[in-house]
């Protein structure tokens, strides 16, 4: 055969066995039953409990933050066209709430959550704190009522995902030995932790930890001015080595607590920049680092200590 008939015989049959391969992909995906979900955590949780089964859409992208998502259309076709929705609930979906809470097929996995468990965002408030998975028992609560209601929807899979879920929550198990064994590290005098916006209330309620944040529970607010004054004093006081930004955050509240302590004459490092930040309210692109919750938390934990430590 001519060397160029059969190099264009070539070039064509490879297309052709890319265009079955990208058809055969398509259909697979088109044939798995929709998910949709309001973030990454949850995408995370149903691709570790029922991996490649499932066509999931997350509804806020990698590094949004729920607190001020506004749905676009494009989401409100995969909230319909999904067979289960599932969301946090206890207000982290803010704007969101109002469309979930009005459908028959969406689902909260914080809905069976023991109200004393949670923390209050006031002493006169009826609202708690949104940011439950930094504490591992709830975590692993909202595990299970994912699992629950999957298998509620398609039974067909019951021996997948409950072997799947239990292997999980002894990842879980051994996740938190880890973090003991880290935290092990910083006498807790020493564990307290400034940033930008509290999302870390059931973190410091679990590992004995100070949060101090000025921005409060909502990227929505401001800072005000008396914040940044009261944190500035705050860092000073109790000798604070390191402020921390977080992915969801503006940086410009820490650079002007910075700003605020150099002022007073004294100094303090604030953490951030690319792959130096906290993971609050998402957890990476997939493919990237910490795109799972296991590998965020280490990441979390292994940032405060190595940047706190004296």
């Amino acid at each position: 055969m001519n060397k160029n008939i059969k190099s264009v015989f070539t070039f064509f049959s490879l297309l052709f066995i890319l265009f079955i391969s990208s058809t055969t992909l398509t259909q697979a995906q088109e044939n798995k039953p929709k998910i949709t979900v309001t973030t990454t955590f949850l995408v995370d949780i149903i691709e570790q409990i029922a991996p490649d089964t499932f066509d999931i859409e997350s509804i806020v992208p990698a590094g949004g933050d729920p607190h001020i998502y506004t749905a676009t259309a494009g989401n409100l076709k995969d909230i319909t066209e999904a067979e289960i929705v599932l969301f946090h609930g206890l207000h982290f979906e803010a704007q969101l709430a109002q469309v979930l809470n009005s459908l028959s097929h969406t689902h909260s996995v914080t809905a069976d959550f023991d109200s004393t468990q949670l923390i209050s965002l006031s002493e006169d408030s009826e609202e708690v704190d949104p940011h439950y998975w930094f504490d591992l028992d709830l975590y692993k609560q909202s595990v299970k009522t994912t699992e629950a209601v999957i298998l509620d929807t398609f039974p067909e899979y019951t021996d997948l995902i409950t072997e799947n879920t239990q292997s999980y929550v002894n990842e879980l198990d051994e996740l938190r030995k880890w973090i003991d064994t880290e935290l092990d590290k910083l006498p807790v005098e020493d564990r307290i932790l400034v940033t930008p916006h509290d999302a870390f209330a059931y973190f410091a309620h679990a590992h004995d930890f100070t949060v101090y944040a000025p921005q409060g529970i909502s990227t929505e607010s401001e800072v005000s001015n008396d914040s940044i004054i009261s944190t500035v004093n705050f860092i000073i006081e109790h000798n604070v080595p390191a402020i921390f930004l977080d992915t969801t955050s503006n940086p410009q509240a820490m650079e002007k607590l910075q700003e605020g302590v150099k002022q007073q004459n004294s100094e303090v490092t604030v953490v951030g920049g690319e792959g130096q930040e906290l993971y609050s309210d998402s957890l990476a692109t997939t493919g990237q680092p910490n795109d799972n919750y296991i590998d965020m938390y280490r990441h979390n934990v292994s940032l405060i200590v190595e940047n706190l430590v004296r």
